[in-house]
């Protein structure tokens, strides 16, 4: 079959696609009887477990006291007598290792009982700890590779929960992976570390207004899922979405998102289904899955769960990428999660939405009615401007990866350079403060829309900036740069530590200036507030941040620029960033130093299989195609001229000029490709940027420009408009 008729069967599949599943229940089970029903909850422990036992393990979940052993196996008696109820037959450790995916091995509850029969066993040590060969998974050089003993530890923080398949059902345990010596081998690790950190940092600010009561302050987190469906007979004809999650050539289409009539838009009745079935999925799994539209490109979608507790909200967001990808097989579609599938339109990112809180005073970036007299809130916010300029690269460096590269920078996602949006109302406050003078703020308002059968609308105090990587959205902080298809940890990770450092940093300073007498509080406050902004203040900004002029802007502000993963990965190992890690005990200079050199090589070897992915395409497709129709015009050409007519060649050389463009471009990408000796990881790193991807978008330029040129019935890849437009 050639590439035009794949295509055209292709594009006849998915006009006459019919759903292969069942159609959902939905009538007769509302959600709400769904919802958590195959997580292992409190409120299922409760009536499971003795209540000295549930009344340990809640010390535990809600207080971060330490775990007693003894209670490992009542609960792992209850938790097995759950899952079989379930019909479950194996249970897991999931565990998150750097490679950023989710990772599982599968033992099962039943054991021979010597009679012939079997019996369902769980030891209660198997529940703690279990041991995967860590052999093949990334180190970073923290141990060698037949060193493969590695544990995983059960998080007793977040429920476990059962999985179903059309076959049957198991248990996941969520579990931290930690090598034999101790270092932290996943993500989940230093995020539980980042967590004990904040909270005592900030159990300690809050102790200066009068405000510590004991309970915990925990990190949240709201990670809004951004994700592209394509038909899988266009995804199966692309062997570069299969390889390498993002098209390696297309020519724009006639139209994109020019027209903005995606965005927003009713949603195509075969996406909507699967959302449907998406969010069913995780409502089982007690996912809080809240809002769901089109994105900005056509052929992207949003999923965005309610805020949880950041841990809770990390696994959950594993979940929620794992189920995106395995529902889209049942309705015949692929879900592609990389951060810039298609060029020329909007990627897709996952913007983080970040507060502090406590179960009684919620949110500590809740401002109130009067933010100028709540200092409690312009301290930690505060707090926050420092932390943000002051680690700016870091927030910067845990979201760098090969295909985050793509979309940051871009007029569709946050600048390379880390800034901080307050808004008009918080920004005029804090101007106050620097200039020593604070007395007022700006107040909301009413918007009369001048219809009368509308209501006024109350105004808020400021806009909202999408052009900012960092901004303040009424009652948290957005954290809008990190990829679509990353892990939510390492953005919390940074998160939380720095602003430890930052709090404490705080603290000292008010305590030096008020020496205990409150009656001085506030004043010390003003003045730590005011010292900050001058020393710190240039990285608010509350303009474009698309725009050239910021670019200019920011550079005479002194704030980084690091474009490239090749430029972020340095400042994981800069002695700043070292200090704090350990000072902290969130991640030791061995687990730092371990982190990017395995970062390094993962971006290295996602270039180069794209690398090789371009050649094999340009040579064994794209070359062969447009080749088939030189010969068709050359053909035509000597017919024209054997009866007399003088043909018209302007066509056939410019197919034979790109040709040789293609040809000479593709042979220099193999050259350069052809360099396998580096003085180290960086080198290496250095040197795909420099030369792997230009010679990449050279060879593709070409083959854009020449599917523009080539007979539309012998070009053999899917183009972005069928991709994109047919649902």
């Amino acid at each position: 079959m050639s590439g035009y008729q794949t295509r055209q069967t292709a594009i006849a599949a998915v006009t006459n696609y019919k759903p292969t599943t069942k159609p959902l229940n939905f009538s007769e089970t509302s959600p709400a009887d769904i919802f958590g029903s195959n997580v292992f909850t409190d409120k299922v422990m409760k009536n499971m477990l003795p209540q000295d036992v549930f009344k340990s393990l809640m010390k535990t979940k809600t207080s971060g006291e330490k775990l007693d052993p003894s209670i490992a196996g009542p609960i792992a008696a209850a938790m097995k007598a759950w899952a079989l109820s379930k019909g479950a037959t194996h249970y897991t450790h999931v565990f998150y290792p750097l490679t950023g995916l989710t990772a599982e091995k599968h033992d099962g509850f039943l054991s021979p009982d010597g009679e012939g029969g079997a019996i369902a066993e769980f030891d209660p040590k198997l529940l703690i700890q279990g041991e995967p060969d860590a052999s093949s998974f990334p180190s970073g050089g923290l141990r060698a590779t037949f060193e493969a003993r590695g544990y995983t530890a059960w998080d007793v923080t977040n429920p476990a929960y059962i999985l179903e398949n059309p076959n049957g059902t198991f248990l996941c345990i969520p579990t931290a992976f930690i090598s034999w010596k101790g270092h932290a081998l996943d993500k989940k690790t230093p995020l539980l570390r980042a967590n004990q950190v904040i909270n005592k940092s900030a159990s300690r600010f809050l102790g200066l207004f009068g405000n510590d009561n004991g309970e915990m302050v925990v990190s949240n987190a709201g990670p809004e899922q951004e994700y592209f469906l394509v038909d899988r007979n266009f995804y199966f004809a692309r062997p570069d979405l299969m390889v390498c999650g993002r098209t390696l050539f297309g020519a724009k289409p006639a139209k994109g998102q020019e027209l903005d009539d995606h965005y927003f838009g009713a949603i195509p009745r075969r996406v909507l289904a699967y959302m449907l079935e998406v969010e069913r999925e995780l409502y089982k799994l007690g996912v809080p899955v809240k809002t769901r539209h089109n994105e900005v490109a056509p052929g992207q979608f949003e999923l965005a769960p309610l805020f949880e507790q950041s841990n809770l909200a990390t696994d959950h967001n594993q979940m929620i990428m794992t189920t995106l990808k395995s529902v889209a097989k049942r309705y015949g579609m692929a879900c592609l999660l990389h951060e810039k599938p298609f060029a020329g339109i909007n990627g897709s990112g996952k913007h983080v939405n970040y507060s502090l809180s406590t179960p009684s005073q919620g949110s500590l970036y809740s401002p109130g009615e009067t933010p100028h007299e709540n200092m409690q809130f312009l301290v930690i916010v505060a707090a926050t401007i420092r932390a943000v300029e002051k680690h700016g690269s870091l927030l910067r460096a845990v979201v760098a990866s090969a295909g985050n590269d793509h979309r940051l920078g871009a007029n569709e996602a946050p600048p390379a350079v880390m800034s901080i949006f307050l808004g008009e109302q918080l920004s005029d406050i804090f101007e106050q403060i620097k200039a020593g003078d604070l007395k007022r703020c700006k107040t909301k308002g009413c918007l009369e829309v001048g219809v009368d059968t509308l209501p006024s609308l109350p105004a808020d105090a400021g806009d909202r900036n999408r052009t900012s990587p960092f901004a303040f959205t009424g009652n948290r902080f957005e954290f809008r740069a990190v990829g679509s298809n990353q892990s939510i940890a390492g953005a919390q990770v940074a998160l939380n530590t720095m602003m430890a450092e930052s709090l404490d940093f705080v603290c000292d300073e008010i305590e030096k200036i008020a020496k205990g007498d409150s009656s001085k509080l506030r004043d010390a406050c003003q003045k730590v507030i005011q010292a900050i902004m001058k020393k710190h203040g240039h990285i608010v900004f509350n303009g474009d941040g698309y725009a050239d002029a910021w670019q200019k802007e920011s550079a005479k502000r002194g704030l980084p620029n690091l474009k490239t993963t090749a430029d972020c990965l340095p400042v994981l190992t800069d002695k700043n960033i070292i200090e704090m890690f350990d000072k902290y005990g969130v991640l030791s200079p061995e687990e730092l130093h371990s982190r990017q050199e395995i970062y390094y090589e993962q971006y290295s070897q996602a270039i180069l299989t794209e690398a090789l992915m371009t050649v094999k395409i340009a040579k064994t497709i794209i070359l062969p195609a447009a080749i088939r129709y030189q010969g068709e015009l050359a053909a035509t050409a000597a017919s024209l001229k054997a009866a007399g007519i003088e043909p018209t060649l302007g066509t056939l050389k410019d197919i034979t000029a790109k040709l040789r463009n293609l040809q000479k471009n593709t042979a220099a990408l193999e050259k350069l490709m052809n360099k396998v000796v580096f003085k180290s990881v960086e080198d290496e790193a250095a040197y795909r940027t420099d030369e792997i991807l230009p010679a990449m978008l050279a060879v593709r330029g070409v083959v854009d420009a020449l599917e523009d040129c080539v007979a539309d019935d012998l070009w053999p890849l899917p183009s972005y408009q069928e991709m994109l437009f047919i649902k």
